[in-house]
């Protein structure tokens, strides 16, 4: 009977320790001899080559095995019979084992005993532009929605505690009020600080071209007062203590103790999202204020250091550039900033999944949705203050 020699053309010029021949014993049923080493590691001819040699050969029906000069194997056989199984079974082709080790005939019927479910593999398929175009403007749909009906519920929560009605426990609010205010003060001081030392020496190098280094003071006052110390004091709560009642109020979704407070009666957002709303928007234009105080401390460290301008005459120029509606302006912004965190953290920390990761994601998500609201807010106020001319 003639015989033929299945190889591998890619790996022709490697040692290979597994080999095939192939024999037609009658019309229709194709012998395959396997020989050598068929393990992992090893060179031998992929099921590719034999799907080649079935398709070239035409007609065949029956596909049988002849093992006797095979010395080992492994995982690396049984994987490449099972795509030949598989190819078989697509093409109405018959796969016999009779010619299989026992071992290797067992495990193919373990393999095979159950069959895949439909739908099982992941498959990537290219979605359509105009699909995810739609998709994404559904999600943003309900995310609005959903944004919607929290700042609802929110209002709602804050209406029945000016009438006295919400449920929450008041050590509550005195407990958040610490974590939001005298927790915070060493990163607020240390940031600020450097704010206003960086921004005095950035306003120096071009002030002293002019002889007007004096001028420094006003920068910095006036930056800090009107914008900049709300601006980095919202920062700053968004990434501290936004992030921190996400990961709580996440915390409970995954525990699901916000299901038992349901469960009990007790609605979550007045008795866990008010009290740190409360606490954050009574916080945060104390904040922004002893903020304000640090920032002109940095300039002042850098005026009397750096340019030599005395400590009275730096403090009065400061005072002169200083307006009642810098700092009105500058308290406006950090109660506004103050209610977009806690609104932002509290949110995403309700529409927490219940997964591990889930709480990292509303974690970000929160610190993300801080960030733009307060940025988008600065632009408002700024151009509505412009508009109003103060």
């Amino acid at each position: 009977m003639p015989q033929d020699k299945i190889t591998n053309p890619v790996k022709e010029n490697r040692t290979q320790t597994g080999e095939i021949s192939s024999d037609h014993q009658a019309k229709g049923t194709l012998r395959l001899r396997l020989k050598g080493s068929w393990k992992i590691g090893a060179h031998f001819p992929s099921a590719e080559d034999v799907k080649k040699q079935i398709e070239s050969s035409g007609g065949i029906r029956r596909i049988g095995f002849n093992t006797q000069n095979l010395t080992g194997w492994d995982s690396g056989l049984l994987t490449f019979l099972i795509k030949i199984s598989d190819y078989c079974s697509h093409n109405n082709i018959v796969f016999d084992k009779d010619g299989l080790p026992d071992g290797v005939t067992r495990l193919i019927a373990l393999a095979t005993a159950v069959p895949e479910r439909k739908g099982a593999r992941k498959e990537t398929a290219h979605e359509p532009f105009f699909s995810r175009v739609g998709s994404a403007a559904i999600e943003l749909w309900q995310s609005t929605r959903e944004l919607l009906a929290f700042i609802g519920e929110a209002t709602i929560a804050f209406l029945k505690l000016l009438m006295g009605k919400a449920s929450f426990r008041r050590s509550d609010i005195f407990l958040f009020i610490q974590q939001c205010g005298a927790d915070a003060l060493p990163i607020v001081t240390l940031i600020r600080l450097l704010v206003g030392l960086i921004l005095a020496f950035i306003g120096a190098v071009q002030l002293m071209m002019f002889g007007a280094q004096i001028y420094v003071a006003d920068l910095v006052g006036i930056a800090m007062v009107r914008f900049m110390g709300a601006v980095m004091v919202g920062i700053v709560m968004a990434g501290r203590t936004g992030a921190a009642f996400a990961a709580q109020l996440g915390t409970m979704q995954g525990n699901e103790e916000i299901d038992a407070l349901k469960t009990m009666g007790v609605s979550p957002m007045e008795f866990l999202v008010l009290p740190r709303m409360l606490a954050l928007v009574l916080m945060m234009p104390l904040l922004c204020v002893y903020a304000d105080l640090m920032g002109v401390l940095g300039g002042l460290i850098v005026g009397v250091s750096a340019l030599d301008i005395g400590l009275l005459q730096y403090i009065n120029q400061t005072m002169g550039a200083l307006k009642l509606s810098f700092f009105f302006i500058g308290i406006i912004h950090a109660t506004i900033f103050g209610v977009l965190v806690s609104l932002a953290g509290c949110l995403r920390g309700i529409q927490c999944g219940r997964s591990a990761s889930a709480v990292g994601d509303a974690t970000t998500s929160a610190v993300v949705t801080s960030l733009v609201a307060i940025i988008v807010a600065t632009g408002i106020i700024t151009v509505v203050c412009n508009m109003l001319g103060i």
